[in-house]
């Protein structure tokens, strides 16, 4: 029997669809209300959730933890209200659970805005086992309490779903304005590192945070230090790769042949292929840029075979496929680009350059207006202004003179 745990507060806008996808696995779905003051919990118990109640104790793991005493199931599936069960991974889901030794399956969630690390590994269906419990602040895990619980129990073994069984919606640009979710982890990474000092998880989260807000100095020193604490161990290798992708982040830009190599030393890490797409896409847009054109095909060749629901692979292959040279293989990449993410203005726009090229006047002439179209559409004026002026001198956009 399979137990779905969740916490909400104010979730109404997106409950009924995460309960919709777990239907076909879950046996119990309990839902614990933080205080919600819209209608979650009448749309939790209309979807066939039972609905538990409790104040907001300020932190994730404990919210959890008290989840985790309502539910009766041999298993616990753990998902927020803006993730989705995606149907597709569900018999490889069961088969997992089947195996009597599995304690944990580890499962792979699609971040959807995510373009250029799309995938992350989380610890969310797990043995109701009473030793597993949640720890760790804003970003909590089971993993600590896995960790402690093998050292007494050796015979349980953890898995990967090789599927990708999670949909996330919680990164998406659109839903990230406004909102105060870096504000957040910052602050709970800072009072995490202050008792744990050199803690790699917290040290990949801060640093990369650092970077990203320009304080490129302290941040590449917190990545270091977060490398220096795992030492040789090979036992944490998410956090390791996080560590290092973060820091050749930063140094691509003053000594390119230094990020180079610490992109390699991640993708030398034993991960799951789509789990380190992210370094294998920019290191390939690295050597693009350094002018060892062969080799970032040949990265970026494999990464649209691992993974290829991903637009950005294609997309990519397109630019160096066109600055080789080879006008048709950059139109098929462009074009499996565009049927993935049919919203993008940019790759519209490469392939109408592309079509250009390859003689096609017509085809050009749509990409051109439908990238055009898309700018305006999400605003971006200027960007489009600019594109028309550029494309007037090339091709007629319509008889209508837009």
């Amino acid at each position: 029997m399979l137990s779905l745990s969740m916490i909400v507060r104010d979730e109404a806008d997106r409950i009924e669809a995460c309960l919709a996808s777990v239907r076909g696995l879950a046996n119990e779905m309990v839902v614990v209300d933080t205080g919600s003051t819209d209608d979650t919990v009448q749309r939790a118990e209309a979807a066939g959730a039972r609905v538990e109640h409790m104040p907001w104790p300020g932190d994730f793991a404990p919210a959890r933890n008290a989840a985790l005493e309502h539910v009766s199931g041999d298993w616990v599936l753990v998902l927020d209200a803006d993730e989705q069960l995606l149907p597709e991974a569900i018999p490889a889901l069961q088969e997992l659970m089947s195996q009597p030794d599995v304690l944990v399956i580890n499962l792979l969630r699609y971040e959807r805005g995510a373009a250029m690390a799309p995938y992350s590994s989380v610890s969310r269906l797990f043995r109701r086992h009473p030793r597993l419990r949640w720890s760790r602040p804003y970003h909590s895990m089971i993993d600590d309490s896995v960790e402690a619980l093998l050292r007494d129990e050796p015979q349980w073994r953890i898995v990967n779903c090789s599927a990708p069984a999670l949909l996330h919606d919680g990164y998406r640009p659109e839903l990230l304005q406004g909102s105060d979710k870096a504000q957040r982890l910052q602050k709970a990474m800072e009072q995490w590192l202050g008792e744990q000092p050199g803690d790699p998880y917290a040290c990949a989260k801060l640093g990369a945070l650092e970077v990203a807000a320009g304080n490129r100095d302290r941040g590449v020193a917190l990545l270091h230090q977060g490398l220096a604490s795992l030492g040789e161990s090979m036992d944490r290798t998410a956090e390791r790769y996080e560590l290092l992708l973060h820091l050749a982040m930063a140094q691509r830009d003053d000594d390119p042949t230094t990020a180079i190599a610490t992109y390699q030393q991640a993708l030398d890490l034993p991960m799951e292929p789509r789990l380190n797409l992210g370094a294998r896409l920019n290191l390939a847009v690295l050597l693009m840029e350094t002018d060892q054109l062969e080799e970032a095909i040949k990265l970026t060749t494999t990464a649209t075979e691992q993974a290829p629901e991903v637009a950005l692979g294609w997309y990519n292959l397109g630019l160096m496929q066109r600055r080789r040279g080879d006008i048709a293989a950059a139109i098929n990449a462009y074009t499996k680009a565009i049927q993935r993410h049919p919203n993008h203005p940019e790759c519209h726009q490469n392939l109408a350059v592309a079509l250009l090229m390859g003689g096609d006047i017509d085809g050009a002439r749509n990409g051109f207006r439908i990238a055009l179209d898309l700018l305006e559409a999400q605003g971006r004026n200027n960007e489009a202004k600019a594109l028309r002026s550029q494309v007037e001198g090339l091709v007629k956009l319509n008889e209508a003179g837009r």
